[in-house]
């Protein structure tokens, strides 16, 4: 599998390179978390998890998608 995952309470963020047309929508729409040219180049904890599921929501390829953590959970 090649899915990265970036976690954090609220959510975690999973990237299917394999998918990635590289459209740059994640990294112009956000990019204090989305950092393609540093590694990790997701860094969760650069805008709140709203915000980045936001961002993910617009992602054309599919290939940025999350799972939103119940809190407590």
């Amino acid at each position: 599998m090649t899915e990265h995952d970036y976690t954090r309470p609220e959510v975690t963020v999973h990237w299917d390179p394999t998918k990635c047309i590289h459209s740059a929508h994640c990294v112009r729409s956000l990019p204090a978390v989305f950092q393609p040219m540093t590694r990790p180049w997701v860094k969760i904890h650069g805008a709140d998890a709203e915000r980045i599921m936001q961002v993910i929501d617009g992602c054309p390829s599919g290939a940025l998608r999350y799972t939103r953590h119940e809190p407590g959970a």
